[in-house]
């Protein structure tokens, strides 16, 4: 884990950024990431001056190979981790802590959520889920989750134009129907900015190439009046 703290040292906030693909980043003792180019992960210092304290989940210690997360985002060991780092963030920083998960990061966010669907027995405050996964093969997808457990806020975001097969525009509907017993939740979507490379990759409209910081500003302060 990577903690950065808040530009002006008075955070509102605590949140935890899972990187998609296989959510491997691999951080070096000295704190350098060596895989960075996932849109949370290279955002981090966006969030930061947003007032919010930041952690950077990597694959934890025994997961440091490719594959890394791959199948292993929705079992007990990852919740587990998963809730002894907001527990950890709780102590030291005395701080509300979300959730916040890109691509098959939201498939790490989202099942700790229904796990954990309580700030008050170990779970985040609230979560954010960005071009979340809706379809696929390998993992279930976020909409098959039991997504009715979760009594936190949640926040949906995504890019009109994000032609990952796993994460469709047309079928956010699925996610968002499944979210509607909360009574704070809320979609937004955004447009435009650059397209490059895969479909699914970090540089494609998938990963808010381009406006950065207007999707961590709408996110910042969607957690801040939340």
């Amino acid at each position: 884990m990577l903690l950065q703290p808040p530009q002006d040292s008075r955070a509102s906030a605590a949140v935890i950024l899972f990187a998609g693909g296989d959510g491997g980043i691999e951080i070096s003792a000295d704190g350098h990431i060596k895989r960075g180019g996932n849109f949370l992960v290279r955002s981090r210092a966006l969030f930061a001056a947003q007032g919010l304290a930041v952690a950077v989940i990597d694959a934890p210690s025994d997961r440091q190979s490719p594959r890394y997360l791959d199948i292993f985002r929705q079992t007990p060991e990852h919740v587990a981790d998963i809730k002894a780092v907001i527990a950890w963030l709780r102590q030291e920083l005395k701080l509300p802590v979300w959730l916040i998960g890109t691509s098959r990061g939201t498939q790490s966010a989202a099942y700790a959520a229904v796990q954990l669907p309580q700030a008050e027995g170990g779970g985040a405050d609230g979560v954010v889920l960005t071009s979340s996964i809706l379809a696929d093969r390998r993992e279930r997808p976020v909409p098959e989750m039991a997504l009715d457990r979760i009594q936190v806020p949640v926040l949906v975001v995504h890019h009109r134009q994000d032609s990952c097969r796993s994460c469709l525009y047309a079928d956010l509907p699925w996610l968002t129907r499944k979210l509607t017993h909360l009574k704070k939740n809320e979609t937004l979507i955004f447009d435009g900015g650059i397209n490059q490379g895969d479909a699914c990759g970090p540089r494609a409209y998938h990963g808010f190439n381009g406006i950065e910081a207007e999707v961590i500003d709408k996110i910042a302060t969607w957690i801040k009046g939340n």
